[in-house]
């Protein structure tokens, strides 16, 4: 049995349609990731579950039961808001007992539950401080001590770590990541930051105006994005498309893929990447979706090599990240992106010589943007 279902949900504020059709089902311990831009209907799918925004069609169910009009207090679920909602009178420990006390739970309970929380988030030293003598990542602690107190069926987070500078969000990030490993919680997370998703999520649900895109693994939804805009979506840098032409050649490789630009260059399609009526749209064009870790720098040391595709071409910016370097090059009619290793010497202007791994490239439908290859 799935700990939630959403079935055919959708919602509208006057003529405008916000949810169109969602369905989701996730089961008992798993971290489910809404993601998607501004915008989308992440939040208000959100809020729907947590009956905060009523649905316009659909249903929700939690533990196999029906709990689409239930009130938010007969869901037996616990959020966690992007603004904190603590209470600014209350110390931290009241904070993070007050939904216990309002349920009539016994003192003895409330408090054990407390210091439970308190130990398992680290903040057992501020049990008896104000909110406001607290960092933002502290609050951030309290907010979801306040949650896991209750252990409900199903915890929501919506954009929790948005209010948190870069070095934070990356340390609650982990925080998080060894609390869902440790309590093996059931937990619906909304963001924006595909990193975010990628890093935490069992599996993620990317939502474009209204409806679900594609709903799987990390690696699924990075490696086999089923249209453009989840290929373009997640990953950072994003994946770089570049329009192409289908042809036919002879040989080992049936098909290859012409890059038209100043020095035309053809790459041959992997026989193993062919997918069926591939072969049927010969002549059409194409667009060729490459991540930058898809390229590498042409280096005869190393082994593997034969496995790319080379070509030459003229570095037009170089950004160094420590980890590695990012170069914007020219490919056909397009710029692309390449991620390089930080030992990588190149200064603008120069030529490199580069492969391209196409036995992970895909290719998409430059109409209806829909995954061919």
């Amino acid at each position: 049995m799935s700990a939630l279902e959403i079935r055919h949900v959708c919602k509208d504020f006057g003529t405008t349609q916000v949810l169109k059709d969602v369905n989701i089902a996730i089961d008992s311990g798993e971290f489910l990731i809404l993601v998607g831009p501004s915008g989308c209907g992440k939040s208000t799918l959100m809020n729907a579950i947590a009956g905060l925004e009523p649905v316009t069609a659909g249903e929700i169910h939690i533990g196999g039961e029906d709990i689409t009009w239930r009130t938010p207090a007969e869901r037996d679920i616990a959020m966690v808001f992007q603004s904190y909602a603590l209470y600014p009178s209350m110390t931290v420990r009241g904070n993070i007992a007050f939904g216990l006390e309002m349920r009539k739970v016994p003192k003895a309970s409330r408090e054990a539950a407390v210091e439970r929380v308190a130990d398992l988030l680290q903040i057992s030293h501020l049990l008896e401080r104000k909110p406001s003598q607290l960092s933002g990542g502290q609050r951030q602690r309290v907010a979801m001590g306040r949650a896991l107190a209750r252990e409900p069926q199903i915890y929501l987070f919506d954009e929790p770590l948005s209010n948190l500078d870069a070095k934070l969000r990356v340390e609650m990030r982990t925080e998080i990541k060894k609390l869902h490993q440790r309590l093996k919680t059931t937990i619906v997370y909304v963001t924006h930051d595909q990193i975010e998703a990628m890093t935490l999520a069992d599996r993620i649900a990317v939502m474009r105006d209204g409806r679900v895109q594609q709903l799987g693994t990390p690696d699924e939804i990075y490696n086999d994005p089923v249209n453009v805009f989840v290929a373009g979506f997640m990953g950072s840098p994003s994946m770089n498309f570049v329009t192409a032409t289908l042809e036919g050649v002879a040989g080992d490789y049936r098909l290859s893929i012409a890059i038209p630009g100043g020095e035309p260059l053809s790459l041959p399609w992997p026989a193993e990447r062919e997918s069926a009526g591939l072969a049927e749209r010969i002549g059409q064009p194409v667009l060729l979706g490459l991540r930058p870790e898809h390229f590498s720098e042409e280096d005869t040391r190393l082994s593997g090599q034969d496995l790319g595709e080379p070509f030459s071409a003229t570095v037009n910016v170089v950004e160094p990240t420590g980890a590695d370097i990012l170069m914007n090059v020219p490919l056909g009619e397009a710029e692309v992106t390449v991620r390089v290793g930080p030992d990588c010497r190149v200064v603008p202007g120069e030529v490199v010589r580069l492969r391209v791994d196409m036995r992970r490239a895909v290719l998409f439908d430059p109409a209806s943007e829909s995954r061919l290859a």
